[in-house]
């Protein structure tokens, strides 16, 4: 697994970036997630994302990428992803197993490479898997990668994507399974003043807030919702999402959830 990639930056405002998570998708066609056939949203989510007037400098797909993990699982999502022509970035959640994620997937424009290099922006992609739990982590390596990362490119603005909440959400059942160290994970970005926004999926429910000026983002699944706020499962009615980033030369970021009316 190689851990960087450089991309040229198609824009010259700044990095256009799509992100989707949560993709839950099965082994067998015609699986659903409670009601809900995955493998058809996702196909859905990305026909809309075609629609941009502007194409975007790579795509991240955040985590639970598959709901058992299993290879049919892993082989169609790569044959839902290679039909996209941007490249695309994956990391795996709780319900991904990581050697197998990155033995399937790291094909043609699928990459599970832990950063990507732009002109004036670096992308850091960490993996917060933890064996026998919903709930994750970032474990000695991540961190340090993260750290050497950050200071060898701290003339770059920088975004970190994970799949586990570093923040309470304020949803009692999903908060027990978030980051379980999130002191760890701040403590190193105070320490490089050059992090504009942290990423993450899981919760399905779009999520925004700040901290220190650093922006804190959760974007919806591209499949089932959870109702916000919520003690225990509760099945939200909103639609499949995404999530559009611009990332801009002057580092700002400027950030939309889209959701697909059907």
């Amino acid at each position: 697994m190689q851990r960087f990639v450089s991309i040229p930056q198609q824009h010259e405002d700044g990095v256009e970036l799509l992100q989707f998570t949560d993709t839950h998708i099965y082994a067998e066609p015609g699986q659903c997630f409670d009601g809900v056939d995955t493998a058809a949203t996702l196909v859905g989510a990305l026909a809309h994302a075609g629609t941009f007037r502007r194409s975007p400098d790579a795509i991240l797909v955040t985590g639970d990428l598959v709901h058992d993990p299993l290879p049919a699982a892993y082989e169609r999502l790569a044959t839902i992803l290679k039909s996209v022509a941007s490249p695309v970035f994956c990391i795996p959640g709780n319900h991904d197993e990581p050697s197998l994620m990155h033995k399937i997937l790291a094909t043609e424009n699928i990459s599970t490479h832990k950063s990507i290099l732009f002109d004036r922006w670096i992308i850091v992609l960490l993996d917060t898997f933890l064996p026998g739990t919903h709930a994750g982590k970032l474990g000695v390596n991540e961190l340090a990668f993260l750290d050497q990362t950050l200071t060898e490119y701290k003339d770059k603005y920088a975004l970190i994507c994970l799949h586990h909440p570093p923040v309470s959400i304020g949803s009692p059942w999903m908060d027990r399974m978030g980051l379980q160290n999130p002191a760890d994970l701040f403590a190193l970005v105070d320490r490089h003043p050059q992090v504009r926004g942290i990423l993450w999926g899981h919760i399905h429910q779009e999520f925004k807030s700040e901290r220190k000026a650093v922006k804190l983002f959760a974007t919806p699944s591209t499949c089932v919702q959870f109702a916000p706020q919520a003690g225990n499962y509760i099945k939200d009615d909103k639609p499949p999402a995404y999530r559009h980033l611009q990332l801009m030369n002057s580092g700002a970021i400027v950030s939309e959830v889209i959701y697909i009316n059907e």
